[in-house]
């Protein structure tokens, strides 16, 4: 089964049509990724794309996610966030006020906020995504697992 994620009833209501074609059964539930009402250690995999730079709290989604994730289970992402080169990086850094009220935020570092929250990052592919603006083309993708460490 796949359980389908979004605060937005909106959302939720344009993506009902389309799930009734697949061939297997897809739940969708309003909820935040702050607050993933599902049973800790419940899911195989979560995925998650542009996800984070719309949270106000990324790691506390982060966290719910490393929660109900399975011990063996696996996060797959592709996101955007804080460049590694310092003029970009600082460009991010000032125009994230003005973007978060349009957009999201541009300086999320997907890679560290990873290892904070309980994840062992297994394969990271990070780099500018064609060639847009540099402070909002910065990408992370690849998967992460629940640090065993971390425990529950």
């Amino acid at each position: 089964m796949v359980i389908g994620l979004d605060p937005s009833a909106e959302l939720l209501r344009r993506a009902t049509p389309l799930v009734a074609h697949v061939a297997f059964p897809v739940h969708l539930v309003r909820a935040t990724a702050e607050a993933i009402p599902l049973v800790e250690a419940s899911v195989d995999t979560t995925v998650m794309a542009w996800t984070l730079c719309s949270l106000e709290d990324a790691r506390a989604g982060l966290g719910e996610m490393r929660r109900v994730l399975r011990p063996n289970g696996e996060l797959l992402f592709v996101e955007h966030g804080l460049a590694p080169d310092p003029e970009t990086a600082a460009w991010q850094r000032r125009l994230n006020p003005l973007w978060t009220r349009i957009s999201c935020y541009l300086n999320n570092p997907v890679d560290r906020m990873l290892r904070e929250t309980g994840f062992d990052v297994v394969e990271l592919r990070s780099g500018y995504l064609g060639k847009g603006p540099r402070p909002m083309t910065f990408m992370y993708e690849d998967r992460a697992r629940p640090t065993a460490a971390a425990g529950r």
